[in-house]
């Protein structure tokens, strides 16, 4: 695991809080909810592959098959 992933996950918010007040402010509210929930599907599958690659760390270190 890398710091990088912080830094990752940190742009996607970023991004997509910039692109939702943008699109708030042109009256785009619905767009702007998918956006969000875009983003958010975004930041948690990078978060499960990362507990995904933990789990796997945790088996080698134990052993467990």
């Amino acid at each position: 695991m890398d710091i990088s992933v912080i830094f990752r996950l940190a742009a996607i918010g970023i991004i997509v809080t910039v692109v939702c007040q943008l699109l708030k402010k042109s009256d785009r509210d619905d767009i702007s909810t998918v956006v969000s929930i875009v983003g958010l599907v975004i930041a948690l599958t990078i978060a499960v592959t990362m507990i995904g690659d933990l789990f796997d760390v945790i088996r080698d270190i134990f052993g467990v098959t």
